[in-house]
């Protein structure tokens, strides 16, 4: 595509050559003369002076450097969101072929939407409805009760558990596992666990995406519900009857207890922990490894383990690394102490060091 076109569709203006011919994407460090690249921040300005990209996308607010020339600019506040756009111009992920092939087993009453595909060897039970355009790739399997809407993307080998709701314009990654029976035992007298059924359901709203290898369980009754637009990253643990709301953002290894509420635009880092029947609120946001412990009220940064505001655990994660250098000051000053408080001990330690 040419410069002045890719601009049209982008929705940005643009400086330099228009008939200027970008045949693909690429990062600054690696960007040849064709390719489109961008400029997520400020400070990575620099790297124009390096990058052979034939265009960049920046924001026009910049105070830019010499550019070399004939270097085609296109201009949004929004680099990163344009350039996550503009990727989809010159690449599509794998479809599978429209229809049904012949190695899938589809079960009674299932109903299909139209321009529907199914992969090799999926397996659908029965009482299953699939909306429009919605792709189910290699070796998904799909228990009974299932409804999917339309424009969906569920990849390979992923499982979605007996009376799963998806919404339209989901995907799920493969070996994500939705609507499976959530963890429930209940003690009996002799010390065993008696296992609880799973009657519940998991609902994913419209826009959900799940990452590789996410589990999201199904309670003993009513629901887990995942809210319109939020994503799962790869590895993630929801368990039994969990509520998290729209636009929310779950990073890897995250871990939610079952019965927990996470409000909308909720953002989670990698391996932060949620316990179970607790509350957070709408816009919280919490670092990496962090362990939520009791309810987080609408908006707050939380960080550590427990969770505190984020900026007391900057404070105690510095404080951390100077515990080696404070320890040995004590020490040294404890030891004065002592020898004020006992000066002949001290006269007869400053002795014995002469002599030796």
């Amino acid at each position: 595509m040419q410069l002045q076109a890719i601009a049209a569709v982008l929705g940005c203006e643009w400086i330099g050559d228009p008939e200027l011919e970008i045949t693909g994407v690429a990062a600054l460090a690696t960007a040849g003369s064709q390719d489109l690249s961008f400029v997520a921040e400020a400070r990575n300005l620099p790297l124009l002076d390096q990058t052979l990209a034939g265009a960049v996308i920046l924001d026009p607010l910049w105070s830019l450097p010499d550019l070399r020339p004939g270097l085609g600019l296109l201009h949004t506040p929004q680099p990163r969101l344009v350039f996550a756009k503009a990727i989809e111009l010159f690449y599509q992920p794998f479809s599978p072929a429209v229809g049904i092939h012949p190695t899938a087993v589809i079960g009674p009453e299932v109903k299909l939407g139209r321009d529907v595909a199914i992969g090799s060897h999926v397996v659908i039970e029965g009482d299953v409805e699939i909306g429009d355009r919605t792709q189910i790739h290699a070796q998904v399997v799909i228990y009974p009760g299932v409804r999917i809407g339309a424009d969906c993307r569920l990849l390979a080998h992923c499982v979605i558990g007996e009376g799963t709701q998806i919404g339209q314009d989901c995907i799920i990654h493969s070996g994500a596992v939705i609507g499976d029976e959530g963890f429930g035992h209940v003690p009996q007298a002799d010390g065993s666990w008696y296992r609880m059924p799973q009657s519940g359901r998991v609902v994913l709203e419209d826009g959900v995406d799940i990452g590789s290898n996410a589990t999201i369980d199904r309670p003993a009754v009513g629901e887990t519900r995942i809210g319109r637009g939020s994503k799962i990253d790869n590895l993630v643990q929801i368990g039994h009857g969990v509520t998290i709301g729209s636009h929310s953002l779950l990073v890897s290894q995250v871990g939610v207890a079952g019965g927990a509420s996470l409000g909308s635009h909720v953002i989670l880092g990698g391996q932060v922990g949620v316990a179970g029947h607790i509350t957070v609120g709408d816009g919280v946001m919490a670092g990496a490894q962090a362990g939520i412990t009791q309810d987080v009220p609408a908006g707050i940064q939380v960080g550590g383990h427990p969770h505190q505001p984020i900026a007391t655990w900057r404070r105690i994660s510095i404080a951390l690394r100077q515990l080696p250098e404070l320890l040995k000051r004590v020490r040294h000053l404890e030891q004065k102490l002592e020898e004020r408080e006992d000066p002949a001990s001290a006269l007869i330690k400053d002795s014995t060091q002469r002599e030796q």
